[in-house]
């Protein structure tokens, strides 16, 4: 059996792992590349296999750097089942279409700059008619339900507490040129116990070989309860400036996580009654996926949602909340001359309507400017974080004035102590170990943490294309 390591290698995004057994291919997650424009697009545009010989893929979640190039996939030739749960397949229904219409609008800009110089235009990686194809190759199931998906290769999803519907994978194989059984367990992302709405992190009770994410594989994340006490601090502290708080969210996992937050600060009346907007039409579509899937629901917010004896309480709907669909509404925003709060994609400032609020308010003092996720290198957010005093939005460059927090205590992630709890939690421990999804310091300190906790264990951090024989 092979493994290829063909993204998230030595680096955050872009996921996908080729699996090759007894002549069959098996593909883990199709995710995009994101960092450098140039480079991150040349990366996704061509895919390091043949897409005819992928026999299946395996989606582990709907994060656009796990999800993102399935429509690239299906454009170049695949014509096998993707499966994944029934929420990840909702998710990505509007998340892929949605990275399509960016591409697509994207491409205009740029070849209008192209026109202007006499280059030759560009094409998007796909277009929105491409993702809604790549859509009807989607087939679900169901956590804890093994179901053998090819001769000799039965799949498992456990629930892997990252975001709605997330799951890490469990592949026991069959190895019929080596005349043995395997199991191959794939973490996808693994989650934080604890964090609101989904579901701790389930355990695998064993593997032969592990690959493993290791985002935060060198630091840990402060408590939840912390950094929403922080959060409610910011907040006060820039309304009495009459600032804006911008909040640059994921659309998926993030944003709920956010809103529900900050419902739960309102109805405590913890932070002032000033307007909350998400400016985001993906996030408004996910958040109706959520409120579909309650089957992905921990305790806590189902004891929430009950917790008015008059009726349900909407945990994504309060008093103070607007969801701004439209771009007329979004622009409206510009306009704004009160303390509000602003939540909108993209996650890591790279594109969307956060580029816009950003580029109107970062030069104000009385701005705050919230990072609540990973920010990956060589993005804005990672800029913006890291303290630059001076930013490119939309190729002009801008003062840095606002004020800069970051709280890592939202983060969908399991961190350090989280990882290595995950892998003890194992009666079996994998003899081969494989990390990928993390930056290189944080893969080298994870792995230093698991060979020393493990000394029959084999780790290795794979390079981009490596290819290992298990």
């Amino acid at each position: 059996m092979r493994i290829t390591f063909h993204g998230a290698a030595r680096s955050v995004t872009g996921s996908k792992h080729l699996i090759e057994v007894d002549g069959k291919r098996i593909l883990l997650d199709c995710g995009m590349v994101q960092g450098k424009r140039n480079e991150s697009r040349e990366q996704n545009l061509t895919l390091p296999f043949d897409a005819k010989s992928i026999d299946v893929l395996i989606l582990s979640h709907a994060h656009i750097d796990h999800s993102g190039n399935i429509p690239n996939l299906v454009k170049s030739g695949f014509r096998g089942d993707i499966i994944s749960t029934y929420a990840t397949r909702d998710l990505c229904a509007s998340m892929l279409i949605d990275s399509a219409s960016i591409q697509e609008r994207d491409v205009q800009f740029v070849n209008k700059h192209h026109a202007r110089r006499g280059e030759t235009p560009v094409e998007p990686i796909y277009t929105q008619e491409d993702a809604t194809k790549s859509l009807g190759y989607f087939i679900t199931q169901n956590y804890d339900r093994p179901r053998q998906i090819m001769p000799g290769v039965t799949l498992t999803f456990k629930d892997a507490g990252h975001m709605l519907g997330s799951a890490f994978v469990i592949l026991d194989i069959e190895d019929r040129e080596r005349g043995r059984d395997v199991r191959l367990v794939f973490s996808g992302d693994i989650g934080r116990k604890g964090i609101p709405i989904i579901r701790d992190p389930d355990v695998a009770e064993s593997a032969d070989v592990l690959i493993m994410e290791s985002t935060y594989g060198d630091r840990q994340h402060p408590p939840y309860e912390d950094d929403t006490k922080r959060m409610e601090q910011i907040i006060v502290e820039t309304y009495k400036k009459r600032g804006m708080v911008l909040i640059p969210s994921f659309a998926v996992g993030r944003t709920q996580q956010i809103v529900y937050t900050l419902n739960q600060l309102a109805r405590a009346n913890d932070i002032p009654d000033m307007p909350v907007y998400v400016d985001s039409p993906l996030a408004i579509d996910v958040t109706s996926a959520y409120r579909l899937h309650p089957e992905c629901y921990d305790d806590e917010i189902r004891a929430f949602i009950q917790s008015d004896g008059r009726g349900r309480v909407d945990p994504f709907g309060f008093d103070m909340l607007n969801y701004t669909r439209s771009a007329a509404e979004s622009k409206k925003l510009n306009f704004l001359n009160e303390p509000a709060i602003i939540i909108a994609a993209s996650g890591m400032a790279e594109a969307g309507r956060i580029l816009h609020h950003l580029k109107n308010r970062i030069e104000d003092p009385r701005t705050t400017v919230l990072i609540v996720g990973f920010q990956a290198e060589n993005t804005l957010g990672r800029r913006i974080a890291e303290g630059a005093e001076e930013v490119s939005i939309f190729g002009e460059k801008y003062h840095n004035n606002a004020r800069v927090e970051v709280l890592t205590g939202f983060s969908g992630h399991a961190d350090r102590d989280g990882l290595l709890d995950w892998v003890d939690a194992m009666k079996k421990k994998p003899r081969q170990t494989f990390l990928v999804h993390g930056e290189e310091p944080a893969q080298n300190a994870l792995a230093e943490a698991l060979r020393s906790r493990y000394e029959m264990m084999s780790v290795q951090v794979p390079a981009l294309h490596a290819s290992v024989e298990v």
